[in-house]
């Protein structure tokens, strides 16, 4: 009993640690997690002491289709009919190794299949991307011993994320008017990576309040120092305001991700609901933030629940959009003072994200 105790909670550990994966929800390059998992109590001191290796499949699909400007729904581009439609089908691939109750080293490593729908000159066509994404490696470390706080902890994780996908992925566009295909950057939003070696901060914690009761929190921040990569945004060229505002190539920003909320463990059942804020800046911590990106923030809802079978773990979780907000870029900010009109690029975000998944122990 005390054996399978102990593989439960390491798979909880992963799945409520260790899913971070960067994807674009719509427009906006974001970061999701694949889910949590109601961890009920802490290892003890020799749960991990020999170490062993956890494998997660989370599959994330989403179709982006609203545009906003700001907060502001632009609805007359469904009455025109020349919305973009962005469809994302990720999977995340991570290997974890426990090393003991305190340390853990993760190899995340994923695989996208993205298509954009958009319409020129009154024709809708499709780009597509397919391959590999960023590469990350990750290491954790609960800064508490595992077998006094018995009841709650704190996770810190430090990381590099390597720039392994193509961000200068290219596809055939069609010229409504002509009929001609031009091969070309296919749009940032999906290109499978960002061109930059950026550095992961990961503070994750948790308090159970009972056996089956408690809270969880996760704070996640990638700082890409690079500012931006030589891919083009587009084929046509660009105007002389544009270069100036740096505009025309790709930013290589930074995002980040907060989350907290509630699980209860009811049998091999664990369910949980919490808040979430992915966010773009308009701003990178570290490095200029020149070239062209959509920022903007996603505040929603998450819930979600787990199914425990022995060395397995099936998940499902599904993040459901409450506030969608496309902030002004800094190309947007020096446009507006270049031209002295106001400029508010704008982006398409989805409804909601699915995740499912499953963790095993090996």
């Amino acid at each position: 009993m005390k054996s399978i105790l102990k593989t439960l909670l390491g798979i909880c550990i992963f799945i409520l640690f260790n899913h971070f994966d960067i994807f674009a929800q719509g427009c906006v390059a974001i970061r999701s997690t694949g889910g949590i998992c109601a961890m009920n109590e802490h290892p003890d001191s020799t749960a991990t002491s020999a170490g062993y290796w956890l494998y997660n499949s989370n599959n994330r699909y989403f179709k982006s289709f609203r545009h906003f400007v700001g907060k502001a729904e632009q609805y007359q581009r469904f009455t025109l009919h020349n919305n973009v439609i962005n469809k994302v089908f990720t999977q995340d691939n991570s290997f974890t190794r426990i090393l003991n109750n305190r340390w853990s080293v993760t190899l995340d490593v994923p695989f996208a299949d993205n298509s954009r729908s958009q319409v020129s000159s009154g024709t809708r066509f499709s780009t597509h991307s397919f391959g590999i994404g960023d590469i990350s490696v990750t290491g954790f470390y609960w800064l508490f011993n595992p077998a006094k706080a018995t009841k709650g902890n704190i996770q810190v994780g430090l990381g590099v994320k390597f720039p392994t996908g193509e961000s200068n992925y290219q596809d055939y566009f069609l010229n409504g008017a002509t009929g001609a295909r031009t091969l070309g950057p296919v749009d940032q939003s999906i290109q499978l990576g960002d061109g930059g070696t950026g550095i992961e901060l990961n503070v994750n914690a948790y308090y159970n309040f009972t056996h089956s009761f408690g809270f969880y929190g996760n704070f996640f921040y990638l700082a890409n120092p690079r500012d931006v990569n030589p891919t083009l945004r587009s084929q046509n060229p660009p105007s002389a305001t544009t270069i100036a505002a740096t505009g025309d190539v790709l930013s290589v920003p930074d995002q980040y991700l907060i989350r907290f909320g509630a699980g209860l463990a009811v049998k091999k059942f664990d369910f949980s609901l919490g808040v979430r804020d992915d966010c773009l800046p308009v701003h990178d911590l570290v490095g200029g933030s020149d070239g062209f990106r959509r920022p903007g923030y996603i505040i929603s809802a998450e819930p979600g629940v787990s199914y425990r079978i022995k060395n397995i773990s099936l998940y499902a979780y599904v993040p459901i959009a409450i506030i969608r907000d496309r902030t002004q870029s800094v190309p947007d900010i020096r446009t507006t003072q270049i031209t002295g009109t106001y400029t508010h690029g704008d982006a398409a975000f989805a409804d909601y994200v699915v995740n499912v998944g499953v963790t095993v122990k090996f």
